[in-house]
Order: C-alpha cells, then structure tokens, then sequence
C-alpha cells in the first residue's frame, strides 16, 4: 500500500511549488499558497537543505539560505516533476468535473499521499468533496499549519488518516464518508518511484474496488529506461539526493507493465504522458531552462 509518511522528499515537492510560486515569472503552476501552508521554519529548512548538498545535519536556525545559490539546483532538480505533474492533475481534474459535475453533481476527489496539498483552499466547485489520505503525522503537522494560519476549514474537504501498517484504507474511507457511487478522481502523486509495483498495485486494486465505473485514476511514473549523457546524471543525481536522505528511488517499470496491472484490476490507460509530451505541454518555448525529466510518464486510467 502507498503509505506516505511526511518524508524529506515530500517537503522538498512542498518547497518546490512555493519556490516556483515566490520567484519565478512565467509560471508552470501557481500554488500561491504553498508557502503559507508550509511555513516559514519548514521552508528554510528545505532551502538550506538544497544549499548544503542536502546533507540534514548542517541545517542553522539562525541563518537563510541564499535563493541565487540554490537556484539552478533547484530548477534543473526539484521543479520540473512536481509542477508537471501537478498541472497534470489540473487539466485531468478540469475534464472530469466538465464531464460529470457541469450541471451541478457531486463528485468526489480522493488525493493519497496529500501531504502539504493547498488544492483544497482553492477549489470553488462546490460539489467536489475533496478526500486527503496521508499518515496520522502528516496530517496532524497540516492541521496545526491550518490552525495556526487561522483558515477556516471548506466544508467539502475531509481528512482520512490512515497507518497503512495497521488500518484499511477501504474501511477508512467508508468510516469517513467516502461515497463508492458517486464519480470519483484519485490522483496518487509522486510515490510510484519508492515503490515495488506489486506494493503500488495493492492501492490500485483498493481504488478499483471501492468506485463505480465513471472513476478516473492518475498518477506519475519512472520507466526502467537505460539513459545516457545528460540525461543519465540529472536522473541518477536523484536518485543518489533521495537515497542519502533515506527514501531511495526504485527501478522503474515498463509502460507494459503498468498497463498489465491494470487491466489485473479492470482499469486501462486513456491517457498516456511520455516525457516528450510532457516537454512539449509544460516547458516548450521556456527561457529558463526548466525541462521535463527523462524518464517519468503521467497515466490517466479508467474502468474497463
């Protein structure tokens, strides 16, 4: 099962967003409310953590971390993932309420691993019943965030801890109001990479279950292509910043078998990002030279 502890990879993607949204110009995603919803302390904690070549130990409280210094880390390592695939998610999420919410039908958004998302903060559909899946710890940092900063809570967001250890996500769901007839939009984010596919499957098969047949799931992916060049060191010097904070990518998988396991679980692909496409949605035409990593793939899967 995808059981997403807040981890140091998390924080980064949560880093990400609020950086992209603080300085740059053209924007690939604006999560305005990233940096509020992370907070100051978190924030430069990850910033000084990029400009110390990720090394926790030399992190000093009574200093800052200096934005030119960590800039072209940042935008060759930390961006380009998490703002694609979040834009993704938009556009995917836009078709499915165009498709069963336009004339004012509840649907649900069911978002696992949801970490430090703001998504719900921003929605004005009010008809989506948001769902956020994360570790009891995870959520429990987001809800003193929320407190703290004095938001009031949307009525159609819910939270749902779940201990993957110990707790079903099914029942979990059910226990809090999740809706099996209703139309639901599962986005699994960013965890496929620390994942076996037989582990990552687990979820799949519960998100099959557990909705009808006008469901859509999405989620990111890194292949098992040999690279070379360029290409090569940004994706092994990843994997080499992710290991050396304790959560070390896997090999990836083929798009053969992502599309095996599932339709093991009566779901098929509709809609497949490769990292060209990827490129050429997100980072065309960009002077910043940010580009899509070459080897992750975005999957939009629907019931058979």
């Amino acid at each position: 099962m995808v059981n997403n502890r807040e981890s140091i990879t998390a924080k980064l993607c949560s880093f990400a967003r609020a950086y992209h949204s603080n300085y740059s110009e053209n924007k690939i995603y604006d999560d305005y409310l990233a940096f509020d919803l992370m907070g100051k302390k978190q924030y430069e904690e990850m910033g000084q953590l990029i400009q110390n070549d990720f090394d926790l130990s030399r992190f000093d409280s009574s200093k800052w971390f200096n934005q030119k210094k960590i800039k072209d880390a940042v935008y060759k390592y930390m961006l380009p993932i998490p703002l694609a695939r979040i834009s993704f998610a938009k556009k995917e999420l836009k078709a499915f309420e165009k498709k069963y919410s336009a004339d004012g039908e509840k649907i649900q958004y069911l978002i696992c691993g949801a970490g430090m998302d703001s998504y719900a903060f921003r929605n004005t559909n009010e008809n989506l019943h948001i769902f956020e899946v994360d570790h009891p710890d995870s959520q429990k940092y987001k809800k003193n965030r929320i407190k703290e900063l004095d938001w009031m809570l949307p009525r159609n967001l819910t939270f749902v801890p779940v201990d993957f250890t110990k707790d079903s996500l099914k029942e979990k769901l059910l226990e809090n109001g999740f809706n099996p007839d209703l139309p639901t939009f599962t986005a699994i984010l960013g965890v496929t990479y620390y994942l076996k596919l037989e582990i990552f499957e687990e979820t799949l098969k519960v998100i099959a279950d557990i909705t009808n047949e006008k469901s859509q799931i999405i989620f990111d992916f890194p292949d098992e292509t040999t690279l070379s060049g360029q290409a090569a060191e940004r994706v092994s010097r990843l994997a080499n910043i992710t290991a050396r904070l304790g959560e070390p990518m896997l090999k990836g998988f083929s798009i053969k078998e992502i599309d095996e396991a599932l339709e093991r679980h009566s779901l098929k692909i509709e809609n497949h990002e490769s990292p060209q496409d990827i490129q050429n949605r997100y980072f065309s035409g960009r002077k910043d030279n940010l580009q899509a990593y070459e080897n992750v793939h975005f999957i939009k899967a629907i019931k058979r």
